[in-house]
């Protein structure tokens, strides 16, 4: 990339000291480069309504400081802005957010447009209740139905652009991006997908006798996931941040997100050097 930032977002993990010490430090560093900056904290529930942009113009990027936790939240509220996000690693994994030792370096490839942008898919879902919509929303990671805390399995079917692809016993149904393939699907038994790639991933959580395997497919067509039958709690979960209950016959509608996830790297890891430092691959 090759443009010049001149206004940044800043978000912090709500409440971490560490967090909100290093944000006012980049945003001294900032001012004596003329580049405005916003700091906010972020709120997991989305949003920007607490983010002001200076006089009113647009950001030009988002800074996150945080974890991949907190990557990830900011990224579902920023979305629609189109603009590149950096992640600085104040968390345990640090899988998306790069390492914030040498924080000034990474900020100055990001200002300066020395940094490569990923373009990666995301997810929007509607859950439908008879004739109304109960929820929307986007997902960066996962989309997951699953069972409550009772340890019975719950009946899900499945369908791709109006065709029956199965009907399923399970304790649950994760639908990843690519980006969330590493997460949540890959603990469940699901693949790693490159992501670059424009797929959705389909694990399914303990399926009975192993009646359904995952799959990739392309992310030009809806999903439906319906609630075939309920003998205990069923809940939809966003991103493992999010959740709310489901209700026999309830039908979940995934589809790509009109917004892509515009992720810059200012590292020089590539992806499989970075799965193998974080124990996807065993080393020799």
């Amino acid at each position: 990339m090759s443009e010049e930032k001149r206004s940044i977002l800043l978000m912090l993990r709500t409440g971490d000291g560490q967090a909100r010490a290093l944000g006012d430090e980049i945003v001294a560093w900032l001012a004596g480069r003329r580049i405005a900056a916003t700091l906010c904290e972020h709120n997991v529930c989305g949003g920007l309504d607490a983010c002001e942009s200076p006089a009113g113009n647009p950001w030009d990027a988002v800074l996150v400081l945080g974890g991949d936790g907190t990557f990830i939240g900011v990224a579902r509220a920023c979305l629609r802005l189109g603009i590149p996000l950096l992640g600085l690693n104040l968390g345990r994994v640090g899988f998306l957010a790069e390492g914030a030792s040498d924080w000034s370096h990474r900020v100055e490839a990001l200002l300066s447009g020395n940094y490569r942008l990923s373009r990666r898919v995301c997810l929007s879902y509607a859950v439908t209740r008879g004739a109304g919509t109960v929820c929307s929303g986007v997902a960066v990671n996962d989309v997951v139905a699953s069972r409550g805390d009772m340890a019975r399995l719950i009946r899900l079917g499945v369908s791709r652009a109006g065709e029956r692809v199965c009907d399923m016993r399970a304790d649950g149904l994760i639908i990843s991006t690519p980006t969330g393939s590493t997460a949540y699907g890959n603990s469940a038994g699901g693949p790693l997908v490159h992501p670059d790639m424009q797929a959705f991933c389909l694990t399914p959580v303990c399926p009975f006798l192993n009646t359904f395997s995952p799959m990739v497919l392309p992310c030009d067509e809806e999903l439906e996931v319906t609630v075939e039958e309920q003998r205990g709690e069923v809940r939809l979960t966003i991103d493992g941040q999010l959740s709310l209950g489901l209700e026999q016959g309830d039908v979940v509608r995934v589809r790509r997100s009109p917004d892509d996830l515009h992720m810059a790297h200012t590292g020089s890891d590539s992806y499989f050097a970075k799965l193998a430092s974080k124990g996807f691959f065993t080393q020799r």
